[in-house]
């Protein structure tokens, strides 16, 4: 199995605009930008207290979402940064759902590049 991608270390590279490409599911949010730094595609999690109250329940969202993109590393983009974004949902979610709708975000990600426009709604 090939080696994962890096993570993101610092707390400014975490920051996006709306103006990123941004995929929604009741487990996670995903959103993309281009790699800050040339030919190091890399990942962030980001599972807040806000969100989810108690550790345990945070690292358990973090082990999700670890799993769901190694399964679904080659879907990633090698040109862009991903942050994950733990929603409540996750916690009800099954290994295999899990992987299912994060494989439908990135695939929804790799064909819609661009951020839709809030009007379109």
């Amino acid at each position: 199995m090939p080696p994962m991608r890096d993570t993101i270390k610092n707390h400014k590279d975490f920051f996006m605009t709306d103006e990123n490409p941004t995929a929604k599911s009741a487990f996670f949010i995903i959103r993309m930008k281009p790699c800050t730094i040339p030919d190091v595609p890399r990942y962030g999690i980001v599972a807040t207290k806000k969100t989810l109250k108690f550790a345990v329940h945070r690292n358990r969202a973090k082990r999700l979402l670890r799993d769901w993109i190694r399964f679904n590393e080659k879907r990633l983009r090698p040109d862009m940064d991903y942050v994950f974004i733990a929603r409540r949902g996750i916690l009800d979610a099954s290994r295999d759902d899990g992987r299912a709708a994060m494989a439908r975000a990135l695939t929804y990600l790799k064909k819609n590049p661009k951020p839709q426009s809030k009007n379109a709604e």
